[in-house]
């Protein structure tokens, strides 16, 4: 039996994405195209791969079979064609943004658990210069927290990978810093300190215009050091970092966690339509398994808070 490669790569695509329509966009074809490979070779192996229904797709108990060997078979395709043009696979160039939040850490994360994945990491200014370096293909893939840019979009494949719970970051002398845990409406008689300009921190003011905090000030971005002196030294301020940032050790600065409800900053994994690099399959593989052990994905629409375009 001949296995036409670009069949099984429609079906692996499925298979990660659970969705015709997000595995079509991530492959840079028609939803159509995509439903007739995937048709063709169930009709070839004489099972079905998936379950459709109204909850989405699901792999049959076949197509779990079949899974890990047709990835093998598209490493063994990529394999042989990087063989004969006599060159190693390229590494995967991954640049980052929001750098304060420290978005390594997560790709690193990633990395561990893809072993074999050679990967090239890079710095962006911030999301739009990223999307550029992606256009331009100076970048395989970016990584960090992805807000809508007009006309760009479309061309663009995105993949939540974590939801990382938010604490408040202040001064001991803040008024709330002994608190155990504090709500976001606590926060509104304190102002918002922007760790750079504010029209830069789109998830800082979504968080402020949701929960009623109207004094916010922002500044030149100059570094993480500079900030938290600026902090520490404004006893009615505050600000937000991930949880799992790692701050530098200091008595002069509270971390109190926000709970009713508690927002999360959404990680997503972003590359061209139509053009993925082969290393980007194990990334999102790792960061499946990072859901299912590490809970990356865990949201309560009633327990934690989302900006709109954040939802999953």
């Amino acid at each position: 039996m001949d296995l036409d490669l670009a069949q099984v790569r429609a079906f692996a695509a499925v298979a990660d994405e659970r969705h015709f329509g997000r595995a079509a966009a991530r492959l840079g074809i028609t939803q159509q195209a995509l439903s007739k490979r995937v048709a063709r070779l169930e009709s070839l192996l004489g099972v079905r791969l998936f379950e459709r229904g109204p909850g989405g797709v699901t792999l049959s108990g076949a197509g779990a079979r079949f899974l890990e060997p047709a990835r093998g078979a598209l490493d063994a395709g990529r394999t042989a064609v990087d063989a004969v043009r006599g060159t190693p696979p390229r590494p995967l160039r991954i640049d980052v943004w929001g750098h304060l939040y420290a978005p390594m850490r997560t790709v690193a994360a990633l990395i561990e658990g893809a072993p074999g994945c050679a990967v090239e990491p890079g710095a962006g200014r911030d999301y739009p210069s990223v999307v550029d370096a992606l256009l331009r293909g100076d970048a395989d893939a970016g990584f960090g927290r992805v807000h809508a840019l007009p006309d760009q979009d479309r061309a663009l494949v995105r993949r939540l990978v974590r939801l990382e719970p938010v604490d408040a970051v202040l001064s001991a002398r803040h008024p709330l810093a002994g608190a155990d845990s504090l709500r976001p409406a606590d926060l509104r008689d304190s102002t918002l300190r922007y760790p750079a300009e504010t029209v830069r921190l789109d998830f800082l003011t979504r968080f402020a215009d949701r929960f009623g905090i109207a004094s916010r000030r922002g500044g030149p971005n100059l570094g993480l050091e500079s900030f938290l002196d600026r902090l520490r030294d404004e006893p009615g301020q505050f600000t937000l970092f991930p949880s799992d940032v790692p701050l530098p050790d200091d008595p002069g600065l509270r971390v109190v966690p926000l709970v009713d409800p508690t927002p999360l900053y959404a990680w997503s994994l972003v590359w061209p339509a139509g053009r993925e690099h082969p290393g980007i399959a194990g990334l999102l593989r790792a960061a499946a398994r990072s859901a299912g052990t590490r809970r990356w994905l865990d949201h309560d629409p009633v327990r934690d808070w989302l900006p709109d375009t954040d939802r999953p």
